[in-house]
């Protein structure tokens, strides 16, 4: 099945707030080394989750300078976090995404 440009950025974004929800990656590159999607894909797709309304923030670490820390998915917004969780896999594979280790 061949997803259209819309089906994938959907599911790409509801992929990414998984992957840092789940604590599986909550940061561009860890993100990037978990999903193998290009490193702007992952930038872009993190800046765009507010357009569902889900809500993910970037939490300094303590004492850290030069944005170290991670990101936290704060509100799902109309979205089910439980849904999403799962259907991971099956997202992950119609976007062609490994799957994570557990």
């Amino acid at each position: 099945m061949t997803l259209s440009k819309t089906r994938t950025s959907f599911y790409r974004r509801l992929y990414v707030a998984h992957l840092i929800d789940a604590g599986l990656a909550a940061s561009v590159p860890a993100i990037v080394e978990v999903s193998g999607m290009p490193r702007r894909t992952a930038q872009d797709t993190l800046a765009a989750l507010g357009e569902l309304d889900i809500r993910c923030e970037f939490e300094q670490s303590a004492g850290e300078r030069h944005q170290i820390g991670r990101y936290v998915i704060r509100d799902w917004g109309p979205i089910s976090s439980t849904w999403v969780e799962h259907h991971a896999a099956e997202i992950a594979g119609a976007l062609g995404y490994p799957l994570p280790a557990p």
